[in-house]
């Protein structure tokens, strides 16, 4: 039976279409301003000027900025989304996409987290969403609250802090995203789900401490190391649940323990003869056909492990990163002839490391640093290299296929201070 908040809608919830938005809209900004721009620290209230001394929108800002809202909830099947350029005021575009969830709210479409430039839109009907929800509300019952580590506008954010709560009539969201592990440890107490990503993990692990007997955690958008989720149970952490899905597909399977197989949620299906796709069942009725991105081993009908990527990207703070974009970036530098760019082992770090041969002439003992402002002025932070190495060639295994390096330890060294997305 739905609960009362269910029943007036996920948008009506004191707080959260706020909260939505602002992840959107701040999100939008960090991609159109790679080199790096102060956007106002979140919460906002809603008197906060959209231009001027707020948020700072030019005209092309504005109007990228309301595209990207209007795609996200559909305002245009509502007929509100021309109001997006004229009003001056966050609280003025939460009220109007309110007014047009009011009207129209059946769908919601969610962009991947990528970085190649043009990421891709994915729509979402709410009710297959829901339908997610409400097995996970069983997979994780008797939460309390619920503290969040990852934004409301991708799709595990969203089915994870704005959905699910609904289940459990409206359980408490805090963002624990500007809070540090130690901090953390104090808020948490028993009953609570803590929301996030592998790299948060990787420094609650470290630095956070004990954590209270209790708490449950869930962890999406990459691999959790089998290390790593020992260490969290070994923190205190009573369960860690790891979903795997995608932006495209919502979540497909979970598993909870740390090196075991995932298991299919209820609404999928392994069809016979055909590794390459899975079924859905849709809560209307009928099946969905869904493409797999990964390569799937499966254990028997609804068990499987996930063998690899097939589109070559990588996660670096729950953002899927494309290294060869990252290398095209390099390669347009004046003094770079050959790069190559790779995701960090787990000893290294958490990010990108850019292994660089130099042009004839080059500085050598100038160039990582006249990189590191280079990438900084055209990637986001999860693409920008942590780590510059320089060689004359590009390192190759003993059949002259591409092979891994080392960081030094000078190089890796900030990388591990900065944590999973420092600047």
């Amino acid at each position: 039976m739905a609960t009362p908040l269910q029943r007036i809608g996920w948008w009506c919830v004191p707080g959260v279409l706020e909260r939505f938005l602002a992840d959107l809209i701040a999100d939008e900004l960090a991609h159109l301003r790679p080199g790096g721009c102060a956007i106002p620290a979140l919460p906002w209230s809603s008197g906060m000027l959209l231009d001027e001394e707020g948020l700072g929108l030019d005209s092309l800002e504005r109007m990228a900025v309301a595209s990207a809202l209007n795609e996200a909830l559909h305002l245009h099947e509502s007929g509100v989304e021309d109001l997006l350029l004229v009003r001056r005021r966050f609280g003025d575009w939460v009220e109007l996409a309110r007014l047009g969830l009011d009207h129209v709210s059946q769908r919601l479409t969610f962009r991947t987290s990528g970085s190649s430039g043009t990421p891709k839109p994915c729509v979402h009907e709410l009710a297959s969403l829901e339908q997610e929800v409400d097995f996970l509300s069983e997979l994780l019952a008797g939460r309390r609250r619920v503290f969040s580590a990852v934004p409301a506008h991708h799709i595990y954010g969203f089915l994870f802090t704005v959905l699910l709560p609904l289940r459990w009539d409206g359980a408490g969201v805090q963002d624990v995203r500007r809070v540090t592990p130690q901090a953390l440890a104090g808020l948490l107490a028993p009953g609570d789900l803590l929301v996030s990503h592998p790299a948060h993990w990787a420094l609650v692990a470290r630095h956070g401490g004990g954590l209270p007997p209790g708490v449950v955690g869930v962890s999406s958008t990459a691999p959790c190391p089998a290390g790593l989720a020992d260490q969290l149970i070994g923190c205190g952490l009573q369960r860690l649940v790891q979903v795997y899905g995608s932006s495209e597909t919502a979540g497909i399977g979970w598993r909870d323990t740390p090196a075991g197989p995932f298991r299919l949620m209820p609404h999928w299906s392994r069809p016979c003869g055909d590794d390459r796709v899975l079924q859905r069942e849709e809560p209307q009725g009928g099946q969905r056909t869904q493409p797999l991105q990964d390569q799937l081993d499966w254990c028997g009908a609804v068990d499987f492990t996930v063998s690899g990527r097939l589109d070559q990207a990588v996660q670096v703070g729950g953002t899927n990163v494309f290294p060869d974009r990252v290398r095209q970036v390099l390669l347009a530098h004046p003094q770079v002839q050959e790069a190559a760019v790779r995701r960090m082992s787990p000893d290294e770090g958490e990010r990108l490391k850019a292994f660089v041969v130099p042009r004839a002439g080059a500085d050598q003992q100038v160039l990582p640093d006249e990189l590191a402002r280079w990438v900084a002025q055209r990637l986001t932070a999860a693409e920008r290299p942590k780590a510059f190495t320089l060689g004359d060639r590009l390192p190759v295994n003993a059949l002259g296929k591409a092979a891994d390096w080392p960081c030094r330890r000078s190089e890796v060294g900030r990388a591990q201070h900065e944590g999973a997305l420092g600047p």
